[in-house]
C-alpha cells in the first residue's frame, strides 16, 4: 500500500505523526525521559505503553506511525497493535534500516546502535522488517544519511531499493548532523533508470536547528514528502527546558511550549508530516494541540531568533546522555 495514501487523510491532526524512538526501547536521549517512563521498562511494560500511545494517537486523528530497526522493539510493538485491529486500514506505516539495535534492552550499553548502510545490512534488515510488518509497511527509509554515506553511491543498493519501490513500498531516507542540507541535495540527485529513487525525506528541523530548511523546500518542490523529526529538539523545547522566548509565546497562546514548538514546524509550507516523540498519552495530547496554534508574525520572529549554529546544535545533541 502506498505512502501516498496519507495525502487523502482529512483529520485535523493528519499532518502530525507518532514516532516510536522514545518508547520502544528502555534507553534514549530525550530529556526527562526517566520521569516519563518510570522505573519499570520491561518489554511488556513498554509494549503496553506503546500500544496506549498508538491507541490515543489513532483516536485523535494521527495516521502516520514511524518505527526503525534500531528503535528496540518498535516494529514488533507496532505489528502487535496492527494485528489487534485489522480494521485500521487507513494508517500509514514507516520504518527505517541502517542502524542495528545493540543495547540488549539495557540503558547503560556501551553502544546502543551500530550504523551500516551496506547492501548486506539492507537485505538482512529488510527481511527482519518484512517478518514483522509484512505488507503493512508503506515506507522504508535509509536511517540517518550523511553526505559521506556509502548509500548515496551504491548502485547495487539503489537497484534493490528501486525493486522494492516497484513492488509498492515507498523508498525514502532520513538525515542527521550539521550537513543535513548537503545530504538532502545529494540524495535528490540519486536516480535509477533516469527516475528519482527517493520519494520522502525525514530530517531534523526545529526552532534551534533550521539549517536544512532550504534543502527541504527543494525536496518538497521536487515532489518528495517531507517528514520532520525532533521538532522539540529531544526535549530542549519542552518545559522546563524551553528558552524564555518560547515560554513567553506559549503563555500568549495559553498552550504548552511543546505545542508551540511543533506549530512552528507545521507552519512551514514544505512540512508534510511532523513527528511527535511523546512518551506518555498526556505528552501526546499536548503535542497534538500544535494543530490549533496560530502564531502571528511577531511571535514567529521571536522564535526565529532562537536558531543555533548547526555544528553547535549537533555537538550539544551528541552530548545528551542515554536515559
Amino acid at each position: 500500500m502506498s505512502f501516498a495514501r496519507l495525502a487523502s487523510a482529512m483529520t485535523p491532526t493528519c499532518h502530525i505523526g507518532l514516532g516510536l524512538a522514545a518508547v520502544a526501547r528502555p534507553g534514549y536521549i530525550t530529556l526527562d525521559r526517566a520521569q516519563a517512563l518510570g522505573e519499570n521498562r520491561s518489554v511488556e511494560s513498554l509494549r503496553t505503553r506503546t500500544h496506549e500511545l498508538l491507541d490515543a494517537a489513532y483516536a485523535q486523528g494521527v495516521r502516520y506511525f514511524d518505527a526503525a530497526r534500531s528503535y528496540g522493539r518498535s516494529e514488533e510493538f507496532l505489528a502487535d497493535w496492527l494485528d489487534g485491529d485489522p480494521g485500521r486500514n487507513d494508517v500509514v506505516i514507516g520504518s527505517k534500516w541502517g542502524y542495528t539495535y545493540t543495547a540488549n534492552w539495557t540503558t547503560d550499553a556501551e553502544k546502543h546502535e551500530v550504523k551500516d548502510h551496506g547492501l548486506a545490512t539492507y537485505e538482512r534488515q529488510r527481511a527482519e522488517t518484512a517478518e514483522l510488518l509484512g505488507d503493512r509497511l508503506d515506507l522504508y527509509q535509509i536511517h540517518s544519511v550523511t553526505p559521506d554515506s556509502p548509500a548515496l553511491a551504491d548502485k547495487e543498493l539503489h537497484a534493490r531499493l528501486a525493486d522494492a519501490a516497484a513492488r509498492g513500498v515507498t523508498v525514502g531516507f532520513s538525515t542527521s548532523g550539521p550537513a543535513q542540507a548537503d545530504a538532502v541535495r545529494a540524495a535528490l540527485a540519486v536516480t535509477v533508470d533516469g527516475e528519482p529513487l527517493f520519494r520522502t525525506v525525514q530530517s531534523t528541523y526545529n526552532a534551534l536547528e533550521t539549517s536544512a530548511a532550504p534543502a527541504l523546500a527543494e525536496a518538497h518542490a521536487a515532489g518528495l514528502t517531507v517528514i520532520v523529526k525532533e521538532g522539540m529538539a529531544n526535549g530542549r523545547l519542552a518545559d522546563p527546558h524551553a528558552p524564555d522566548a518560547l515560554k513567553a509565546v506559549a503563555r500568549e497562546t495559553s498552550l504548552g511550549c511543546d505545542a508551540v514548538a511543533l506549530a512552528l514546524v507545521l507552519r512551514q509550507p514544505w512540512a508534510g508530516v511532523v513527528l511527535s516523540g511523546a512518551a506518555t498519552t498526556a505528552q501526546l495530547a499536548s503535542n497534538l494541540h500544535a494543530a490549533a496554534v496560530d502564531l502571528d508574525e511577531d511571535q514567529v520572529a521571536r522564535l526565529a531568533a532562537l536558531a543555533e549554529e548547526p555544528h553547535a546544535y549537533w555537538e550539544h545533541r551528541g552530548q545528551l546522555p542515554w536515559h
